[in-house]
């Protein structure tokens, strides 16, 4: 029954921690209630943006945290955001807007990598600022990214701490001097790239497809949209255990189904679609002939189908008229309520739905912000028990369907995909170049020169450098951006920790100095006699050497040539390092067959970018006759 089946994995994770400006004369339960009003406006301020959202796995949520271990009391919030990198931005953003519209509030945030935020900007951090020292430095306040710098000697600024501060420190340091840790105008325009066109941005990465499903699951899902994201996670998770459940269909009949239009974020979309499954005979799914114009329909309901069963056969008791009652007598759901009106939230429900039906979806929806949470399955059957299944309806709806989404953005090509990395890594436009113009004023010398550069990087226990910044982690994407101003910190009173090269030059003495050149000698005499040894071998043949391709010296010493054929060894001619470097890269390249690999990885993070391989013809040397 199964061909493929994905395995659960660790799931990325971002948490996010909201502070209130020190204030002395706040004592810990005021501070407390103080926090929780805090979320409370919080969450019904930005209720228009967070309900609708269809997040991968967990949604935005906040909640008080006591103080331990030197950490005041403040808000948090964790969400696994999965497969689905866009939720860990859109977080971001909102992050972002809550520190702009409430400013006695700094915000700091993390994942699984550390300092993401710092990661994004690599490319124009300050050379001192690394992962050792990055720890509680990086923060959002008065909707800007901050940076508390590090002294350039103990002690020479009062209020820097000479080690990465204390939460504390930072909190105090950030009210003091706000105008003293706001991050350069380069990294901060490099995270505001990775944000710009929020909340507008949440539609592009929706996708509509028509899917053939059960009319229960139409009628939940058009109360209920994001329950979609829940639906296919319990699918592309699916395991042997969860499949028993959909044997044999109880909760939605495939007798039932219809067509209807659900709305996916593009990542939820390819999960689904990428997934190959063949259904149990048993549970009376069938799919058309793959020929047949509406086999992706059938195929992706029947998915989808899978998924909400499996959900409702692992979901708990039925959510009840108690808890309803305990959630619509709570303080924040007015303001709840308030929220969503001035945001026109029901313009639209009010257009299709009754008063029951707008009362039991704004209920759904505010559960999401409660502590009365509930299991997907719950969520689901709680639906279906309380809203009205007019199947009747549903078909009319079912000939007027809005057309689908195209899809081809599965299938990008080499060119499109490149184009988007480059916008992912901050790329500006530039005026477009033919293929032609590309291979005529490419210099390959180019590929020589940068791996001389890369080489005489100075690397250390952390690696090498490649090309700027601990913070570079995998392989930076197109030309290096112009050189960072981020330095600006590393004025007079605060700067960058000593650099590798100045701690090797202060430990340097006479004595030691004496020590190196001998150790040199004794190396070069090593590799003398290795060339001597080698020179008997054939491994030299591998290599171009200068002799090979430059036409021998005339001036070349007569007296000179006998002595060396005196000795009875060959003459080693020297080796043309480029041409060979730029010979085994090129080969390298081309076994690549236009693909991901290590000679294209390498060039590209030292921002050489060779143009396309056209030439198909067998890389082998020509034999002579």
């Amino acid at each position: 029954m199964e061909e493929t089946m994905k395995l659960a994995t660790v799931e990325d994770t971002v948490e996010y921690h909201l502070f209130l400006i020190p204030d002395d004369s706040r004592d810990p339960e005021e501070h407390k209630e103080i926090l929780q009003k805090y979320i409370e406006r919080i969450m019904t301020q930005f209720a228009h943006m967070l309900a609708p959202y269809i997040w991968q796995n967990q949604p935005f949520n906040l909640k008080y945290k006591p103080g331990k271990g030197g950490v005041p009391a403040h808000m948090f919030g964790m969400t696994k955001f999965g497969d689905n990198i866009e939720d860990e931005w859109f977080i971001v953003y909102i992050i972002k807007q809550i520190t702009k519209e409430f400013p006695e509030l700094v915000a700091r945030i993390e994942d699984n990598d550390g300092e993401f935020l710092l990661i994004e900007a690599a490319d124009f951090l300050p050379k001192w600022l690394d992962p050792d020292n990055s720890t509680n430095r990086v923060f959002f306040h008065h909707g800007e990214l901050c940076i508390i710098p590090a002294p350039r000697k103990p002690g020479a600024v009062s209020w820097l701490p000479a080690t990465p501060p204390t939460i504390s420190q930072a909190l105090n340091i950030i009210s003091t001097y706000p105008e003293k840790i706001l991050a350069s105008e380069s990294i901060r325009a490099a995270v505001n790239r990775r944000i710009r066109g929020y909340p507008e941005k949440i539609q592009a990465s929706l996708h509509r497809a028509h899917c053939f499903l059960p009319a229960g699951i139409v009628a939940v899902l058009k109360h209920r949209p994001r329950l979609v994201a829940a639906a296919v996670q319990a699918f592309y998770l699916r395991d042997p255990i969860a499949l028993r459940s959909c044997r044999i269909f109880k909760t939605f009949l495939p007798e039932t189904r219809i067509m209807t239009s659900v709305t996916f974020t593009k990542c939820l979309y390819a999960q689904l679609v990428q997934q190959r499954f063949v259904p149990d005979r048993r549970s009376g799914y069938r799919l058309p002939p793959p020929s047949h114009p509406q086999y992706r329909a059938h195929e992706l309901g029947m998915k989808l189908a899978h998924g909400f069963e499996i959900l409702c056969s692992k979901c708990g008791p039925h959510f009840s008229d108690s808890k309803k009652s305990l959630l619509t007598t709570s303080p924040l759901w007015a303001s709840f309520l308030e929220s969503l009106k001035k945001n026109d939230y029901f313009k639209d429900l009010n257009r299709h739905f009754s008063k029951e039906n707008i009362q039991m979806e704004v209920i759904m929806s505010f559960i999401f912000y409660s502590s009365l949470a509930m299991s997907p399955g719950e969520e689901i059957l709680t639906l279906l028990q309380t809203i009205p299944l007019d199947i009747e309806e549903l078909k009319k709806e079912e000939a007027n369907l809005p057309p689908e989404d195209d899809d081809q953005w599965l299938d990008l090509s080499p060119d499109q995909l490149d184009q988007l990395l480059q916008e992912a890594a901050g790329k500006k436009e530039s005026e477009p170049i033919s293929k032609e113009e590309k291979e005529q004023n490419y210099d390959l010398t180019q590929v020589s020169e940068s791996m001389k550069a890369f080489i005489s990087k100075v690397s250390t226990h952390k690696g090498a450098e490649l090309p700027s910044g601990s913070f570079c982690v995998g392989v930076c994407l197109g030309p290096r951006p112009h050189e960072s101003d981020s330095d600006d910190l590393d004025e007079e009173d605060f700067e960058c920790l000593d650099s590798d090269d100045d701690l090797d030059l202060e430990m340097q003495d006479p004595g030691k100095e004496a020590s190196l050149k001998g150790t040199l000698h004794n190396l070069k005499s090593y590799m003398a006699q290795m060339d001597q040894e080698l020179a008997h071998t054939s491994i030299g043949k591998s290599f171009t050497t200068r002799k090979q391709v430059e036409p021998v010296s005339q001036t070349t010493n007569n007296s000179s040539d006998e002595e060396d054929s005196g000795t009875g060894e060959s003459v080693m001619a020297p080796v043309d390092v480029d041409l060979n470097l730029v010979s085994n890269i090129l080969e390298s390249y081309s076994s690549q067959a236009g693909l991901p690999g290590p000679a294209s990885n390498l060039l590209q993070s030292m921002g050489v970018q060779l143009p396309d391989n056209t030439d198909h013809r067998p890389t082998s040397k020509p034999t002579k006759d």
